[in-house]
C-alpha cells in the first residue's frame, strides 16, 4: 500500500506562485511514475505533470514554462512549482503514484486562482 498526502494548496492572486508537495509513506524510488493531476469544477480530471523515476518529466502544454515537478528522495516527496498562476489554473490538485502495477491517489488540495 501506498498513502500519499499533498500540501501546499491556498488562495493566490493571478500572477503569484506557489508550491506544492506530495509526501509518500514508501520509498518514492520505488514509485514510478509519480504525476500531479489537477480536476477543475465541471471539468475532466487532466495530467499536469509526470516524473519517473529516472528523471524524465513531461508537463501539460498549458503548463509549460510556469510548472516544474521535482523530486527530492531523502524525503519521500514529489513538488510541483507553479509560477504565473492563472485563475484557469484553479483546481483540485492530487498527486499519483504507481506501485507494483497499482496506481494510487492522494486525498488533494485546492488551488484557488483569485484576485
Amino acid at each position: 500500500q501506498v498513502q500519499l498526502v499533498e500540501s501546499g494548496g491556498g488562495l493566490v492572486q493571478p500572477g503569484g506562485s506557489l508550491r506544492l508537495s506530495c509526501a509518500a509513506s514508501r520509498s518514492i524510488i520505488s514509485l514510478n511514475p509519480m504525476g500531479w493531476y489537477r480536476q477543475a469544477p465541471g471539468k475532466q480530471r487532466e495530467l499536469v505533470a509526470i516524473i519517473t523515476t529516472f528523471g524524465g518529466i513531461n508537463y501539460a502544454d498549458s503548463v509549460k514554462g510556469r510548472f516544474t515537478i521535482s523530486r527530492d528522495n531523502a524525503k519521500n516527496t514529489v513538488y510541483l512549482r507553479m509560477n504565473s498562476l492563472e485563475p484557469e489554473d484553479t483546481a483540485v490538485y492530487s498527486c499519483k503514484a504507481r506501485w507494483n502495477g497499482n496506481d494510487y491517489w492522494g486525498q488533494g488540495t485546492q488551488v484557488t486562482v483569485s484576485s
